[in-house]
């Protein structure tokens, strides 16, 4: 149980100074394409790969709730994007194969292409209209022997690979979708009646 706490604890703590960190221009920003999207009916398609994924798969669940036109890329019920649909693409490093691709197809046919990442300058970053940047863990220790780490000073996060990210990505969509509630007047009796009745 030792690892157990010790990681709970660095997790909390790195979500607590990760939320901390994104910008609010940049949020705001991210909301009025989200609210404009639903006003003109636009499409929202998400995208992420692996645990990114299924934050994105999440996210897409509660704007449905909100009445949102929104749809998971991978999904075989998924529509084609088109110009002015909303892409929305998550990837911790930027550079996922898969979500950079979809990217650039949407950038392709016009559509917008929303990021979140951790990296700005990566190709996902460069290649969207907005960002939205969220810190997660930006490297691993390189010395692979605990003692020589010991030595060095050098910390590795218990939690492992994306694992920040993701959850810190998964608590600030969760938050906003809070945010959009309370611009569009919802309660959480309205996303009730949209939630699944068969399960």
């Amino acid at each position: 149980m030792e690892y157990l706490q010790k990681a709970v604890e660095e997790i909390v703590e790195a979500l607590s100074t990760s939320l901390k960190l994104v910008e609010p221009n940049q949020v705001n920003k991210f909301i009025d394409i989200l609210l404009e999207a639903k006003e003109k009916n636009r499409k929202i398609l998400v995208m992420g790969a692996g645990r990114s994924g299924l934050v994105g798969r999440a996210f897409a669940m509660r704007l449905m709730h909100l009445n949102f036109n929104v749809h998971v890329i991978g999904e075989t019920i998924t529509p084609a994007i088109e110009k002015e649909d909303i892409l929305l693409a998550i990837s911790g490093s930027g550079s996922t194969t898969t979500v950079v691709t979809a990217a650039r197809i949407a950038k392709k046919v016009g559509a917008k292409v929303v990021a979140i990442t951790s990296y700005p300058n990566s190709p996902l970053g460069r290649c969207s209209d907005h960002k939205v940047i969220i810190y997660g863990r930006t490297k691993v220790a390189g010395k692979k022997d605990y003692f020589s780490r010991q030595i060095l000073g050098v910390h590795e996060p218990l939690a492992p690979l994306g694992t920040i990210f993701e959850a810190t990505v998964s608590v600030f969509l969760d938050g906003l979708i809070v945010e959009l509630m309370h611009r569009l007047g919802k309660t959480e009796a309205d996303l009730k009646k949209r939630h699944a009745t068969i399960e």
